[in-house]
C-alpha cells in the first residue's frame, strides 16, 4: 500500500511539473481542441445536466465548453469542495457567480443540486490505456463518481499525461472516455 501511494505521489509531482511547462500557446492549442471534442459530443449526446470543475492553475481550461452549455440551456453543476473529501453540487448560472473556496478552488454561487447528472467531466493528472486516473490526491472525484453510476464520464487530459498503467486502489473508478488534444 504504501508503495501505491509513493507511486502515486511521484507521479503526481512530475505530471504538475510538466503541464506548468506547457508553452502558453501550445496550451492554448491543446486546450481549444479539447473543448471541440468536449463540444461536439455534448451536441451527440444531449446531455441536461453537466458536471464540470472551474479550471484553475495549469488545468484544462474547459471555459468555452462552459459557456457553449450555458448558451445551449444545459444545466451546468460545479463543485464546491468541502472538507472530509466530499464535493458539493452548485448550479452555475454565469461565470461572473463564482466564489473563491478552499485550496484555491471556485465555485458557483448558485444554489445547491441535488438530481441527475448526465455527462461528468473530469480533470487529472494521468490517465492510462484501461480509463483510470490519477486525480490531485484527495479522494474527491472517488467519492463523488461513485454517486453518479449512471452518469458518462470523460476525462480529460494531455496526451504527455498518459501512462502505461497509473496506480490503482481498490476505490478508483474507470472512466467512460479520455479526451486528449490529439
Amino acid at each position: 500500500m504504501e508503495d501505491i501511494l509513493l507511486e502515486k505521489s511521484n507521479l503526481r509531482k512530475e505530471m504538475l511539473a510538466l503541464r506548468v511547462a506547457i508553452p502558453s500557446e501550445m496550451k492554448e492549442q491543446y486546450d481549444t481542441s479539447i473543448n471541440t471534442q468536449l463540444q461536439n459530443w455534448i451536441v451527440s449526446h444531449r446531455p441536461k445536466v453537466v458536471h464540470c470543475y472551474l479550471p484553475m492553475g495549469a488545468e484544462i481550461d474547459i471555459t468555452p465548453t462552459i459557456l457553449f452549455c450555458l448558451s445551449n440551456d444545459i444545466k451546468i453543476v460545479a463543485p464546491k469542495t468541502l472538507k472530509q473529501r466530499k464535493l458539493e453540487n452548485r448550479i452555475l448560472h454565469g461565470l461572473d457567480q463564482i466564489e473563491k473556496g478552499i485550496w484555491g478552488t471556485t465555485h458557483p454561487t448558485g444554489e445547491v443540486y441535488s438530481g441527475p447528472i448526465d455527462l461528468i467531466i473530469v480533470p487529472g493528472l494521468a490517465f492510462d490505456e484501461n480509463r483510470f486516473r490519477l486525480g490531485y490526491g484527495g479522494g474527491y472525484y472517488d467519492n463523488f463518481l461513485v454517486q453518479y453510476p449512471e452518469a458518462k464520464k470523460i476525462g480529460i487530459f494531455y496526451s504527455f499525461q498518459k501512462r502505461n498503467a497509473v496506480p490503482t486502489e481498490r476505490h478508483d473508478i474507470s472512466l467512460d472516455y479520455i479526451f486528449t488534444e490529439q
